[in-house]
């Protein structure tokens, strides 16, 4: 079962594999003409009332379809305001084939239409990526498909639906049969309708492997504050300055507003040197220990998210004040480097992010296997026993949380350089305050391999993880 957002984004992915949008909408209006046969005999007449999107394109395509049946094809709205080059095309399709077509742009053509003679009604006016109340001439057009007393065949949603609630917040259309693609819709079960899944050939690899599709929706709104995007808690070094650093840059780069970094007083200096962006806090002593863990914790409450590990090393005080910090704190932390021995056997309510490379894993007690297959099986049972989600990191990056497991393939050999670590650390850290941690993970590791694929592609083998930071902007870019 796929939520409206989730469906976009796999249906994005699947033409970054190389799967036609047009394809794919052929096959859906395919699939849309045999439901319809169902309720018709040859000659019947059948009304599609269509939208400008790709709902509408739908049954543009549909209309082919039923050469054998008495059809008529109900645009609302101008022709040249179609959304999408494969809708017009479709449009246009309907055009030289002389398929009967109407252009309704006001609310009082629609009793024209004489939708009560008809012997069935295609709804195709929105799809699942529309919510709220329905406008004219739509909201009209729902009233009159509702009145009409005919069977009404539902293009993906009821226009007016939620799909992903199955209420409407105004007019919707009451439709006796639900033709939905490639998988189930939360809101669909609410309906008091048939619902067939039709397979369009969407490849399960779409919603396997992370995809361009995953970023999408992560535009900022333009009333947007300083704060709404998420504020970081860095807490590193010690042994290593240009770890956490690395974490806090990368995490601004990623969209985070604010990054403080909570860092022993004695490489403070330093790790301030390293960027005028990051809000450094000194700790008291040369190292983290359980001195510090009540003003860590002060400092974790009042922010959105915490990294923890970067250049913390790996010496037993520290390790203690990890697992003091993580049994006390009830946030989300990303869980990183040194820091992630300690998760195994500490007792949290905080929800963890746990991003260890192979090595890291098998010394948290997980699975080792050559075989990514066989990895990704074992990597989300032992997800599952630690009740937290796990991004292991290499040639291709697994990520579950013990109930769905992805896998991200960007990323390239020249990315074994030390600090890339961090800088996947930060990203998913920039991403937690607004994704949920399994999407948090995915769209990080996604985007950070896709960052040193860029980088490399300027430079080659020879990249230093400082190269990914100015590649950030560009790998959170996305044409959908």
């Amino acid at each position: 079962m796929l939520t409206a957002d989730r469906m976009a984004a796999v249906d994005a992915n699947a033409a970054a594999l190389g799967v036609p949008r047009k394809q794919l909408m052929e096959s859906s209006g395919n699939a849309v003409a045999r439901v319809v046969r169902q309720y018709v005999d040859p000659n019947d007449r059948v009304i599609l009332v269509c939208g400008r999107g790709n709902n509408g394109g739908d049954a543009f395509v549909a209309a082919r379809f039923l050469d054998e049946y008495d059809v008529e094809i109900a645009l609302l709205g101008h022709p040249d305001r179609i959304g999408s080059d494969i809708a017009r095309e479709n449009w246009a399709a309907l055009q030289a084939a002389e398929i009967p077509t109407t252009t309704i742009t006001d609310s009082t053509a629609i009793d024209d239409l004489d939708l009560a003679g008809a012997d069935c009604i295609v709804d195709a006016m929105l799809g699942t990526g529309v919510t709220g109340a329905l406008r004219e001439p739509a909201a009209t057009a729902a009233r009159a498909i509702t009145a009409a007393d005919t069977p009404v065949v539902a293009v993906d949603v009821p226009s007016g639906v939620d799909a992903d609630t199955g209420k409407a917040a105004g007019d919707a259309v009451a439709a006796d049969h639900v033709v939905t693609f490639h998988d189930m819709k939360p809101g669909l079960d609410a309906l008091e309708a048939a619902v067939s899944v039709a397979d369009i050939g969407i490849p399960a690899a779409a919603e396997r492997f992370v995809g361009p599709g995953d970023l999408r929706g992560r535009e900022r709104a333009a009333e947007s504050h300083k704060g709404d995007h998420g504020e970081l808690l860095v807490i590193g070094g010690g042994p290593y300055t240009g770890a956490p650093a690395l974490t806090g840059q990368a995490a601004l780069r990623a969209g985070a507003d604010l990054v403080h970094v909570a860092c022993p007083e004695s490489v403070a200096d330093e790790v301030q040197g390293y960027s005028e962006n990051l809000i450094v806090h000194p700790l008291a002593g040369g190292q983290v220990t359980r001195s510090v863990v009540d003003d860590l914790l002060s400092r974790a409450a009042e922010v959105d998210t915490v990294v923890c590990g970067p250049g913390l090393g790996d010496s037993e005080s520290t390790r203690a004040a990890v697992g003091a910090f993580l049994e006390h704190y009830d946030g989300q932390v990303v869980v990183d480097a040194d820091a992630l021995s300690v998760v195994p056997d500490v007792d949290t309510d905080a929800t963890l992010v746990c991003t260890p490379h192979h090595g890291e894993l098998a010394g948290m007690g997980g699975p080792s296997a050559d075989d990514r297959e066989q990895l990704a099986d074992q990597v989300g049972n032992f997800a599952a026993d630690l009740g937290h989600t796990l991004l292991v990191k290499g040639a291709d990056d697994i990520i579950s949380d013990g109930e769905t497991t992805r896998i991200n393939r960007t990323g390239n050999p020249g990315m074994t350089v030390g600090g890339t670590g961090d800088v996947l650390a930060g990203v998913v850290g920039a991403l937690l305050p607004t994704e949920q941690p399994r999407a948090a993970a995915a769209v990080g590791a996604y985007v950070t391999g896709r960052a040193g694929d860029l980088a490399a592609d300027a430079v080659g083998d020879s990249l230093v993880a400082t190269d990914l930071l100015n590649r950030l902007p560009e790998a959170l870019t996305t044409d959908e």
